[in-house]
């Protein structure tokens, strides 16, 4: 049976943290789908193209990722992609009550979802997208949180 799994992040940048989570989910689905999230309200560094491209080569070699850009709500691309499956990444207490929280709302628009949290590597759990980005504004070396391939996209900006 195939399964069709939603990593959803606004991956400004994507991190080793996020890669973590994605090629252990490819142990667990016959397909993963990286959704990269509009969200206007966060005031990317990257745009949702930027963002898209650096995801897709980064994961170019899983021949069972896609990556795809979306605006709008989390549930109506789940819908539109057929998948009912949503993996969400923890890090701390903090992001697991904040993800079950979610869970809750998600299940009443959705009751077929299911909602797989993996708790990330602790060595790579301390990163986070919003520290690399302070790292990054300051113009300082991100090399040890980030796949290489975000690199060179990192020094064009």
């Amino acid at each position: 049976m195939d399964t069709i799994a939603v990593f959803p992040g606004t991956f400004d940048p994507l991190t080793l943290g996020h890669m973590d989570i994605i090629i252990r989910s490819t142990k667990i689905f016959s397909k993963i789908i990286i959704a990269v999230a509009n969200s206007p309200s966060k005031h990317t560094l990257f745009s949702l193209d930027e963002r898209v491209q650096m995801c897709k080569e980064c994961v170019a070699q899983w021949p069972n990722i896609e990556v795809i850009g979306f605006s709008g709500m989390l549930i109506d691309f789940l819908k539109e992609q057929k998948a009912n499956i949503l993996v969400r990444g923890v890090r701390t207490v903090a992001d697991y009550e904040y993800e079950s929280q979610l869970s809750g709302m998600y299940r009443l628009a959705m009751p077929e979802m299911e909602i797989v949290m993996l708790p990330t590597n602790p060595v790579v759990g301390f990163i986070s997208s919003t520290l690399v980005r302070e790292v990054i504004i300051h113009k300082g070396d991100v090399s040890k949180y980030v796949p290489e391939e975000i690199i060179s996209h990192i020094n064009k900006s």
